[in-house]
C-alpha cells in the first residue's frame, strides 16, 4: 500500500504532520479524521511510487549541505525575518529554491516541526551535523531577547568569516601540493621511462659507475619492477596514517605535532586562537550563559591541545574562578592575549575584548599564509630543481667517463 504524506490541525490548534499508510487517499483521510483531526494536506508520497528496481535505477549519492548552504539559508532566512514574513512561510520558500535534495527535506522537517509547535532552535538541533553547537544556542538566546533577525545577520557573518578563513588556508597548501606532485611525476617519468634508454650504454660496465649513477640505476630497476608493490605501500601508509589520525590516541598526537612543525605552528596557532575567541566574542555578545560558551568554544576550536585547554577554563569557571585565572598558565595563548581577556572580565567589556583581539588574529593569519606561501615557493621550486639536477648528473657523469677513456685509448 502507497504511502501519504500529512498535515492536521488538531482541535487544540496545534499543527501535526507525518506519513500514514493507506490503500486509497480516501481511506487515509477517513483514518485522519477519525483521530479528530482537520486534514490540510494530503500528498502521495513520491519515494513510495518507485518499484525496487526503479529506485536502483535511480540511486544516487546525495551529498549533504554544505557550509555555503547553511550560509546562503541563513542569509535569506535573515531578509525574510526582518521584513515581516513568517518563519513557516520563510522556511517554506527557502526550501523550494534549496538545490540540495537532503538540505530540502532537512527544511521541511523543521517547519512542519515549528507548525507541531517546536521552538526553531529545538527544530535545528536534531541535526547537529549541520548546524553546529553556535548556531543553535545563538538561535535559541534570540529566541529569548526577541533580536532573530539580527542575530541570524551576526550568525551569517561569524559563518562568512570562518569560511573565508578556511578557504584561505586550504589554498596556502593547494600550490606547494601541486609542486610536490609535479616533483614526484617528473622524477618518477625520469627514472621509468628517461633513464631505461640509457643502460644499453651503461651494460657491461656497471664497475666503471659513478655511485650516483648506481644509486638510480637500483632506484629505476625497483619502481619498474615492484611498482605494485610501492603503490600499495603507498596506498596503505595513507590509509594507516588518516586511520591513526582518526582516533583519539591519534588525533591528539596530530594535533600536537601541528603546534610544533616550524612552518605550520605558526598559521595553525593563529587559526586557531582566531577561531576560539571569535567564537567565545559571538557567544558572549549573544548572551548565551558562560558555561555554554566555553563548552561551545572548546568543541569548535578544531583542535584537541585547545579544547583540552577550554576544559580546564571550564571546570575553573564552573568553580566559580575567572577565565583568566586558569588562561594564566596556559602554553596555548600568549601573555598579551590573556592580559587583555583578565582586563575586559575586569571592566565587563569581555565581548568587545574578544572581537578585537580575533580580529587581529586574523588579520596575522591572512599575514602569514602570505609569509608561508612565499617561503614555501622558493623551497619546493629548489627542492624539484635538486632531485632533477641530480638525477641528470648521474645520467651525465658516466658518459662524459667513457667519452674522456675512449679519447684516451
Amino acid at each position: 500500500m502507497p504511502n501519504y504524506r500529512y498535515e492536521i490541525k488538531q482541535s487544540t490548534g496545534q499543527m501535526q504532520a507525518g506519513v500514514v499508510t493507506a490503500a486509497t487517499a480516501t481511506a487515509a483521510a477517513t483514518m485522519l479524521k477519525g483521530q479528530g483531526g482537520y486534514v490540510i494536506s494530503l500528498t502521495e508520497d513520491g519515494q513510495a511510487k518507485q518499484s525496487t528496481l526503479q529506485s536502483i535505477l535511480n540511486f544516487k549519492v546525495e551529498r549533504g549541505p554544505r557550509d555555503k548552504d547553511i550560509l546562503n539559508f541563513t542569509n535569506q532566512l535573515a531578509v525574510m525575518i526582518k521584513a515581516g514574513i513568517s518563519i513557516r512561510a520563510a522556511l517554506e520558500g527557502i526550501a523550494e529554491q534549496t538545490e540540495n535534495e537532503k538540505f530540502r527535506e532537512i527544511l521541511h522537517t523543521i517547519r512542519r516541526d515549528i507548525e507541531g509547535g517546536k521552538s526553531f532552535s529545538e527544530s535545528l538541533s536534531k541535526y547537529p551535523k549541520v548546524f553546529n553547537p553556535l548556531y543553535i544556542n545563538m538561535v535559541r538566546a534570540s529566541e529569548l531577547s526577541g533580536s532573530f533577525g539580527s542575530m541570524l545577520d551576526r550568525i551569517a557573518g561569524y559563518m562568512s568569516q570562518q569560511i573565508e578563513t578556511r578557504s584561505q588556508v586550504k589554498g596556502a597548501m593547494i600550490y606547494p601540493m601541486i609542486i610536490a606532485f609535479m616533483a614526484v611525476s617528473s622524477t618518477i617519468f625520469l627514472l621509468t621511462f628517461v633513464l631505461p634508454k640509457f643502460v644499453g650504454i651503461f651494460e657491461g660496465k656497471e664497475d666503471m659507475l659513478p655511485a650516483p649513477t648506481k644509486f638510480i640505476l637500483f632506484l629505476s630497476e625497483t619502481i619498474r619492477t615492484y611498482w605494485y608493490i610501492l603503490i600499495l605501500g603507498n596506498g596503505g601508509a595513507i590509509w594507516g596514517f588518516l586511520y591513526f589520525t582518526n582516533t583519539e590516541n591519534g588525533r591528539q598526537w596530530w594535533d600536537a605535532l601541528k603546534l610544533k612543525i616550524p612552518v605550520i605552528k605558526k598559521l595553525c596557532r593563529c587559526l586557531y586562537i582566531s577561531r576560539s575567541l571569535h567564537t567565545m566574542g559571538e557567544l558572549v555578545n549573544a548572551g548565551v550563559p558562560m558555561l555554554d560558551t566555553i563548552s561551545i568554544t572548546g568543541k569548535i576550536s578544531g583542535n584537541t591541545v585547545y579544547k583540552k585547554m577550554w576544559k580546564r577554563v571550564f571546570l575553573a569557571v564552573k568553580e566559580g574562578k575567572k577565565i583568566s585565572f586558569t588562561l594564566t598558565n596556559s602554553k596555548e595563548l600568549p601573555s598579551s592575549v590573556v592580559q587583555m581577556i583578565s582586563s575586559g572580565e575586569e571592566s565587563g567589556k569581555l565581548a568587545d575584548v574578544l572581537q578585537d583581539v580575533s580580529g587581529y588574529y586574523q588579520k596575522e593569519l591572512k599575514a602569514v599564509i602570505r609569509a608561508v606561501t612565499a617561503m614555501i615557493e622558493p623551497i619546493m621550486i629548489v627542492l624539484m630543481g635538486f632531485v632533477v639536477g641530480f638525477i641528470a648528473m648521474a645520467i651525465m657523469l658516466p658518459v662524459f667517463k667513457l667519452s674522456t677513456l675512449a679519447k684516451g685509448g
